[in-house]
């Protein structure tokens, strides 16, 4: 078998070939692109290859691609590889060559995967919150404008109805005018997005088996459900309740040495 450690950079694939006893075959670099990933896996028709890519963009699409064409593939979590193997000197085509060790010495931190109809959960839901920080973000921008001129707001909702007549009828000099009318304008067209994007949530989520026990929870509403139910997968890969804490980062921070037992604030080491 050959171990392959596979480097991704937005250009080119770095990868280092190692042979069943650990000996350098080959260091090479090819496009990231579907074509570069068919013309290495070309050159080693016959061989059986595992190849190792740290997580990252893109290292999905490495991962399906060498495996359509027969490789066998893991991703590794970055930061454990880190934790096993510290480099004092990093360059691309040293870090090919960490991870084909780590291959050949059967000591790869890998990843769970999720399948595409998780993924395309992940991504919907995902670009929801994205939708709805940037509309935040606009509102935030609205409010400060008023307080810049000594305009706190009167009304318990500035974006309702009375507060679109207070916000039209304000009188602050250019270029502030311009912005908050360009900014109501993306706020309008964002809102739009946003509710088409939750009912594509909801005819997707409703069979799903964790929503209806998840919004039982208090502070769940559907769509919390839906973006923790995708985030979380398939719960069955947990071995524990302890697990899918640890996973989800919302745990204490745990440090214990000797007669030292100290516990901190929630880690927040899960997905955002």
């Amino acid at each position: 078998m050959l171990h392959a450690g596979l480097d991704l950079s937005r250009r080119r694939l770095d990868v280092c070939l190692l042979g069943g006893r650990g000996e350098l075959v080959a260091e090479t670099a090819v496009p990231a692109d579907a074509d570069g990933l068919r013309g290495l896996a070309g050159r080693l028709a016959g061989r059986r290859v595992r190849a190792v890519i740290e997580s990252m963009n893109g290292a999905r699409f490495v991962h399906d691609t060498l495996e359509e064409l027969g490789w066998e593939v893991l991703i590794a979590d970055a930061q454990k590889v880190k934790g096993l193997a510290p480099l004092a000197c990093k360059t691309d085509r040293i870090d090919a060559r960490v991870l084909a060790e780590l291959s050949w010495r059967d000591l790869v931190p890998a990843i769970w995967l999720p399948d595409p109809t998780i993924c395309r959960e992940r991504e919907l839901a995902r670009f929801r919150l994205h939708l709805v920080r940037h509309r935040t973000t606009l509102k935030n921008r609205i409010h400060a404008t008023l307080i810049t001129f000594g305009h706190p707001c009167p009304v318990s909702d500035l974006f309702g109805l009375a507060g679109r007549e207070l916000l039209d009828r304000l009188q602050i000099p250019d270029p502030w005018r311009c912005n908050v009318d360009v900014s109501l304008g993306l706020i309008d067209d964002l809102e739009l997005q946003i509710a088409r994007l939750t009912v594509q949530l909801k005819q997707r989520g409703a069979d799903h088996r964790y929503i209806p026990l998840l919004v039982t929870a208090p502070g769940f509403g559907w769509i919390n459900a839906f973006t923790v139910a995708s985030e979380v997968g398939d719960i069955e890969r947990f071995a524990s309740p302890a697990k899918l804490v640890g996973y989800t980062g919302l745990c204490p921070r745990v440090y214990q040495s000797g007669a030292t037992d100290r516990r901190g604030p929630l880690s927040k080491q899960g997905s955002r």
